[in-house]
């Protein structure tokens, strides 16, 4: 497997109304897109963007949202993965399957628009991994 661009980092927030003013006010962010809801994922999104990748902003939808779970562990919330893109995402999962890395589910639709699939932290040095489909139009 050739690692990819790192696409975004997802992190997990209580409100991302609140996460829009820190990364806008404090960081000094100016591209910061409209919030919007993936209900099949559990989760509302804005993405912000950085001169070299974006910040996945990532508020739980519902009680069952994954975002939830790690939000009562970490109540402030937090960085939650690191996505890196991969030109292709059905030889990715076929390579890191054939590497005996745990795969967290099918393979999805993510927040792009794109095919991604999530590996397990215990296989990737204690850190949640997206895999994403490089995006046709990419920005």
């Amino acid at each position: 497997m050739k690692l990819g661009p790192l696409n975004h980092v997802g992190v997990a927030t209580p409100s991302i109304p609140a996460s829009i003013a820190f990364w806008r006010d404090v960081m000094g962010a100016t591209t910061i897109h409209e919030p919007f809801d993936l209900p099949e994922q559990g989760v509302r999104v804005c993405f912000v963007d950085t001169p070299n990748s974006q910040i996945e902003l990532l508020e739980p939808l519902g009680e069952n949202s994954p975002i939830a779970k790690f939000l009562e562990k970490n109540p402030l919330g937090g960085q939650h993965h690191l996505c890196f893109e991969v030109p292709d995402i059905e030889t990715a999962r076929t390579e890191f399957e054939a590497q005996g890395k745990r795969i967290l589910g099918p393979t999805r639709i993510g927040a792009h628009g794109t095919p991604v699939f999530f590996l397990h932290p215990k296989d990737m040095g204690g850190v949640l991994t997206e895999i994403m489909e490089t995006p046709k139009e990419h920005p």
